[in-house]
């Protein structure tokens, strides 16, 4: 039974010879003489007034996070469309609930200002 993941250990293997192999290419082949100049961050030629690490708004993440789960929204759709009519009544009950659940997340981001930017 174990003989079976024989040929899984070897891809393992090899995958794991080939990342440790780029890792130290890039070591032995990068830039070997790293100066002041070229180690600071690139600025289009203008000089920074304030710094690069600043602090985002909690607003801006759950923005984000929203989007991506419309998105995702938008994924299942497109399935439960081609499959409409051999899902039949089940399908069709089974995607309100899915659109209800998802209206009702979007009326609780609503109320709550998650659409505010101020």
């Amino acid at each position: 039974m174990l003989e079976s993941y024989v040929p899984l250990l070897i891809y393992v293997l090899i995958v794991l010879g080939l990342i440790g192999a780029l890792v130290t290419l890039s070591f032995v082949l990068g830039p070997s003489k790293p100066h002041k100049k070229k180690l600071a961050p690139y600025e289009s030629g203008i000089i920074p007034d304030t710094p690069a690490l600043r602090r985002l708004s909690v607003r801006f993440y759950l923005t984000a996070m929203l989007f991506i789960i419309f998105d995702v929204e938008a994924v299942f759709f497109y399935p439960w469309a081609v499959l409409l009519r051999q899902l039949k009544w089940f399908g069709l009950i089974e995607m309100l609930v899915f659109m209800g659940i998802l209206l009702v997340a979007l009326a609780y981001v609503w109320r709550n200002g998650g659409f505010d930017w101020e």
